[in-house]
C-alpha cells in the first residue's frame, strides 16, 4: 500500500470520526433499519448478491437481508463495523478489480451519498460504467443521492462534497451508459442525518406519507436496471 493511500485512509478516518460521533452512529443505525424495512428491502431479494459502495459504518449492509454481501470502502473503520457475513474490500471502488475481477456478478449495487464526493463527471462516468459491468443482466443499481436542484444552499456545507448532480443530470448519464430507469424520485429523503427525522416512529410515518417528500426531501432515489439483453 503506497504512502498516499495511507494518508487518504487516515484523513477519511479522522473526517468521519469527527462528523459521526457514537451517539449519532447509533441513531443512524436505527434509522437505516426503518429505511430498509419500509422502503429499500422491496427492491432487494433476500437471496441477492449485493455490493454496498462506500458503505462507511455498515448501517445498510449489516441490516439488509441478502444472500451474499460485499462492501467496498477506503475507510479502514468499515472492517471494524462490518458483520461477519459482510466481505469488506478496503480499496477505492475503481480499483475493485484488484480484489474482485468478475463481471455480471451482482444482483444489486447500492450507493448512498457517494457521487457528491467524486471530483469530476469523468470519474462519475467511470464509476457508473463499472457498476454496469458488475451487475448481472436484470440487476439493479439503487442510488440515494443529494439532489443539487433542491439542496444547492447547503450542498457544500461538507468539505468533501465536490460534484453537484441533479436527478436530471444523473438520469441522462445513466441512460447514456445503457441503464433503464423504472423508478426515479427527485425528492425523497431530507438532506442529511442532521436534519432528518430523528425518531424511528417519525421516519416510518414520513416514509409512508410521500406527500411530505415534495416539501422536505432534498435527496433523490433512483433505481436503474441493467437490461436483460
Amino acid at each position: 500500500m503506497n504512502s498516499q493511500l495511507v494518508e487518504i485512509e487516515a484523513y477519511l478516518q479522522r473526517l468521519y470520526a469527527n462528523r459521526f460521533d457514537a451517539k449519532l452512529l447509533k441513531s443512524k443505525t436505527r434509522l437505516w433499519r426503518v429505511l430498509i424495512d419500509v422502503f429499500l428491502q422491496k427492491y432487494i431479494r433476500t437471496d441477492a448478491k449485493i455490493l454496498d459502495v462506500a458503505g462507511g459504518y455498515c448501517e445498510f449492509i449489516n441490516q439488509v437481508k441478502a444472500g451474499e454481501k460485499y462492501l467496498v470502502d477506503l475507510n479502514p473503520d468499515a472492517q471494524v463495523y462490518a458483520n461477519s457475513d459482510v466481505k469488506v474490500l478496503q480499496t477505492d471502488f475503481l480499483s475493485i478489480s484488484d480484489y474482485f475481477s468478475q463481471t455480471n456478478y451482482f444482483d444489486v449495487i447500492f450507493i448512498s451519498n457517494f457521487f457528491e464526493h467524486l471530483a469530476t463527471k469523468e470519474e462519475l462516468l467511470q464509476v457508473l460504467v463499472l457498476c454496469f459491468k458488475l451487475l448481472k443482466p436484470g440487476g439493479s443499481l439503487l442510488v440515494i443521492q443529494p439532489n443539487f436542484k433542491y439542496a444547492y444552499r447547503e450542498y457544500y456545507d461538507f468539505v468533501d462534497h465536490q460534484l453537484p448532480l441533479t436527478h436530471i443530470s444523473l438520469q441522462e448519464i445513466l441512460h447514456a451508459i445503457g441503464f433503464k430507469i423504472p423508478v426515479l424520485i427527485p425528492r425523497f429523503l431530507p438532506y442529511s442525518t442532521h436534519n432528518s427525522p430523528t425518531s424511528t416512529r417519525l421516519l416510518r410515518l414520513y416514509l409512508n406519507l410521500p406527500i411530505f417528500w415534495s416539501f422536505i426531501g432534498k435527496q433523490m432515489f433512483v433505481k436503474a436496471d441493467k437490461p436483460l439483453s
